[in-house]
């Protein structure tokens, strides 16, 4: 095999302690806030993949301050206002991190152009281009909202605006333009997404009102704040996390614990559907860090069976689906993930990835529209050469599968796990895996 690809082997048991990197939703969201804020931002525990190394380099693009002083410590320092950069803004892979940035750009009076790889720039804006057309920003782009696309904000008008599906990214994006709005904005959900936007917007100082409504809820961002600089820290990715606490509860004889992960009850519907299957998982340490719930993760070997994930469970484990599938190939019986559309415009389309991926090392799988049906059993073949896309999370997963496979796993383009989880080879290896 060449440097293209990593295989993962079954060896012995998975032990020991580990921390997963910074969660990449907050880390995006510090650096951005950081940076339309007024002084220093303090930041620890920053991930430092290369989708939140690019949202850095775009803030000083903006002409922000930004600079590292050590592993995972950065300092932003803001000048309440953004400045129109001197050349295109390339955000690499960081489909949240563009979009993200977008509407916090679309707040200041200039134009600005967008671009990404190959896989970014085959995703659509749409979603978040409406509400910020809305509001009075225009831009110039190629078919169905994709990048390169140039942007022109400023002057924006209030809006209340009600998410057509569950999406935090959009209404990430609505508010952080709604922070330079004449009047504010609004925001509804149907159902309630991640909510670290709205409790970072508090920690730098902003008043942000956020009742239930229905199985939703509604957000008021009143107009005419500013934000002041702010210490941030930046708790472990419960996205990263699994892979790691599946790994372990797949590889018999494993037990393997993650601290300082993230615990938000908007984050954590993987732990919630893992304990359904009968995963023998333990929360120990419980505590606040940073106005977020962070907790110490213990996952040890288990005999998982399948279950019918509700599909109201999907906004707090949409990044979870690929992992998930993994561990239902060795759980007795179906796993129904249903409500999971949101899959097909990722990073890749991940039903079909998944399906495909599963299907090559034996494990019998049904792709549905919005959904995938996955029946396990003790054992997985293994033995497929996986086709990534250069989608990390696919790549993770599927190594993670072939760790607890009769047969070995391959996957290629694997240099894109350093997108989300930099250091992921060493330290499942550091808990006994074999990838090579």
């Amino acid at each position: 095999m060449t440097a293209a690809h990593l295989t993962a082997r079954r060896a012995g048991p998975l032990k020991g302690v580990v921390r997963a990197p910074g969660d990449k939703s907050i880390s995006h969201r510090a650096l951005i806030l950081g940076a339309m804020a007024t002084g220093v931002t303090e930041i620890e525990g920053l991930l430092e993949g290369d989708d939140v190394k690019r949202t850095a380099a775009a803030m000083a693009a903006f002409g922000v301050g930004v600079e590292r002083l050590g592993e995972g410590r950065w300092r932003v320092t803001g000048k309440g206002g953004f400045t129109e950069p001197a050349d295109v803004v390339d955000c690499g892979n960081a489909g949240t991190g563009v979009r993200l940035i977008m509407g916090a750009a679309a707040g200041f009076p200039l134009c600005t152009t967008f671009t990404g790889d190959a896989s970014l720039r085959g995703r659509p804006m749409n979603r978040v281009l409406k509400p910020l057309g809305q509001m009075g920003a225009t831009w110039i782009c190629r078919e169905g909202g994709r990048l390169p696309l140039t942007l022109r904000g400023g002057a924006l008008k209030p809006v209340a605006y009600r998410l057509p599906e569950p999406s935090a990214q959009v209404k990430s994006a609505v508010l952080l333009a709604g922070l330079n709005a004449d009047g504010g904005v609004e925001v509804i959900e149907p159902e309630a997404t991640r909510d670290h936007t709205e409790r970072m917007l508090r920690g730098f100082g902003a008043q942000v009102e956020v009742t239930a409504s229905g199985a939703g809820r509604r957000i008021v961002l009143p107009g005419g704040q500013s934000l002041r600089g702010a210490s941030v820290h930046v708790p472990g990715d419960p996205s990263s996390a699994a892979f790691p606490l599946v790994a372990a509860l797949i590889t018999p004889g494993s037990e393997v614990t993650v601290e300082g992960m993230l615990m938000n009850g908007l984050r954590i519907g993987l732990l919630d559907t893992l304990g359904d299957m009968g995963a023998d998982l333990a929360v120990t340490n419980l505590r606040d860090e940073g106005g977020e719930a962070t907790a110490d993760v213990t996952a040890r070997y288990s005999e998982l069976v399948g279950v019918e994930v509700p599909p109201e469970r999907a906004p707090s484990m949409i990044d979870e689906y690929p992992i998930l599938a993994v561990a239902a190939a060795f759980a007795r019986g179906p796993t129904v993930m249903r409500g999971i559309g949101e899959m097909r415009v990722k990073e890749s389309d991940r039903i079909s990835l998944m399906a495909r991926g599963l299907a090559a090392c034996g494990v019998e799988v049904e792709e549905e529209p919005e959904g995938l049906i996955v029946t396990g059993g003790s054992s997985v073949r293994g033995g497929g050469l996986v086709t990534t896309h250069g989608d990390h999370r696919i790549a993770m997963s599927h190594l993670v599968l072939g760790l607890a496979s009769e047969a070995s796993v391959i996957v290629d383009e694997p240099g894109m796990i350093a997108t989300s989880f930099p250091g992921f080879v060493e330290l499942m290896r550091g808990l006994g895996a074999e990838i090579s």
